[in-house]
């Protein structure tokens, strides 16, 4: 299927000024040299480009926007962080980028009924600070939360660390605020639990990655603050020993396993090699790890943390574990599972999936992946890690040492297929957590069931007929 791309549009000098008049001159930009740092992302895989930035500071502002940009089928960009990884956030045909950080206000904060109503433009960190000030918790938590935002969260559906006990962005969601294509403002920000008075519109658009509306606030769940957190780094043999842990953990710990995070030996060796003050946290080197924690709101979890490793140990699945000690131990581990993908940079080229298979058949998928990129590329080293506990890999591959970079990545649609084909066997997703954007659009017309593509296309052509939001992404 051959992808077909919006046609850009040459902005007038009239109509910038028709759109600064909106946001003000302050807030609009159009310096390249400004524009720059919208139009990129971190891995560089992408170079979009724009004639003008608008930062809105108000909801009635970003419907303003997208009125006068449906009037004048102005293609319209919504961006939050700019840390999506596959181009969604991106303009590639030259649209007006309408950037939300500006709209970070926490508009609700009501412990009773353990819901925080906050703009979209909110950075992920700055949400669990406001959640955990109230004696309350925002659950929802992944590498790039110091930087990406709310409304990007939602409109990726991003998954994280903790999705095995709290669910993915969805799950956190009760109500949202979306300004639609034509202006209007869809008003769902109830805090309601139970509300059966119609359909469900709000999940129309966690997900959509800004090409149904823009969402401009949410009602987020909130959940009681732990009290009691413990950490462990765990050695195994292999995946199937790790899948048969989690089986351990859940029968003894219940809800109370809250991450478990599996990662290769390659990936500590990448970690140590490169990350600045990050050591092994294992005494001797094993092929598997999983980086396990417990949390609770009310009691102690280090009885019960024992009691699954030495389980573990005497079923012959642990090799060995460390418990963290105090908060600065427990630090240690998340940063080095958090500089995984960093570490990766210095090996050279890194092609990258994110993909999701049955939780019962991680280990298989992994040796039977494993196996199909080595026969296909001998000498790439794979660098699978990721989150165990609801399926979804990470399943990344490193050039071949001493390979020329630019080749290897030349290579990364066929790298895709080869992979992807693996993921297909086991029914699985080849978007888990960072949705489809720009990058896996024409492969999606190939994995998705024909007619929810179908439905997917009519719901966007229902919403945004004249095809001004985030043109070229997702359908």
């Amino acid at each position: 299927m051959n992808r077909i791309e919006p046609t850009p549009k040459r902005l007038t000098p009239d109509l910038i000024g028709r759109f600064k008049a909106i946001v003000g001159e302050k807030y609009a930009v159009t310096d390249p040299h400004d524009i720059a740092a919208y139009v990129t992302e971190e891995r560089m895989l992408y170079h979009g480009h724009s004639q003008l930035v608008l930062r809105p500071g108000s909801t009635p502002e970003v419907s303003a926007i997208c009125k006068l940009a449906n009037e004048t089928q102005t293609p319209l960009v919504p961006q939050g962080g700019n840390t999506g990884l596959v181009g969604g956030q991106t303009p590639h045909h030259g649209e007006v980028v309408v950037s939300l950080r500006r709209m970070d206000r926490v508009r609700d904060l009501d412990p009773q009924s353990n819901t925080m109503t906050c703009e979209s433009g909110m950075v992920l960190l700055n949400a669990q600070k406001h959640a955990s000030e109230a004696d309350r918790l925002f659950p929802l938590s992944l590498g790039a939360e110091g930087s990406c935002t709310i409304g990007g969260n939602l409109s990726t559906n991003a998954g994280g660390n903790t999705a095995l006990a709290y669910g993915v962005a969805r799950d956190l969601v009760i109500g949202l605020e979306v300004v639609l294509a034509d202006g209007r403002v869809l008003n769902a920000l109830s805090k309601l639990k139970k509300d059966n008075t119609g359909y469900n519109l709000h999940n129309l658009f966690i997900g959509a990655e800004g090409t149904l509306g823009i969402i401009t606030a949410a009602v987020l769940k909130l959940f009681p603050k732990p009290r009691a957190v413990e950490t462990a780094f765990i050695g195994l043999k292999s995946p199937k020993d790790a899948l048969a842990l989690l089986g351990v953990a859940r029968a003894e710990a219940s809800g109370a396993v809250t991450s478990f995070e599996l990662v290769p030996e390659i990936v500590i060796e990448f970690c140590v090699r490169h990350g600045s003050g990050i050591r092994d946290p294992m005494p001797t080197r094993h092929p598997w790890y999983v980086l396990m924690e417990l949390t609770s709101p009310a009691a102690s979890l280090s009885e019960t943390m024992e009691t699954i490793l030495s389980r573990g140990m005497e079923e012959g699945l642990v090799e060995d574990a460390v418990i963290a000690t105090s908060l600065q131990h427990r630090r240690s581990f998340w940063d080095l599972r958090d500089f995984v993908t960093h570490s990766q940079k210095p090996e050279g080229g890194s092609i990258k999936h994110d993909v999701s298979v049955p939780v019962a058949s991680v280990p298989e998928f992994l040796d039977k992946a494993s196996a199909a990129v080595v026969r296909f590329m001998p000498g790439a080293r794979v660098v699978p890690f990721g989150h165990l506990g609801d399926g979804n890999i990470h399943f990344n591959i490193s050039q071949p040492i001493g390979a020329d970079k630019e080749a290897f990545l030349g290579s990364w649609r066929a790298m895709n297929d080869v992979v992807h084909g693996v993921v297909a066997e086991f029914g699985g997703s080849i978007s888990a957590e960072h949705g489809i954007g720009y990058m896996k659009r024409d492969e999606l017309a190939h994995v998705k069931d024909p007619v929810a593509l179908q439905l997917m296309r009519q719901l966007k052509a229902t919403l945004d007929p004249n095809g001004i939001l985030n043109p070229g992404k997702v359908v």
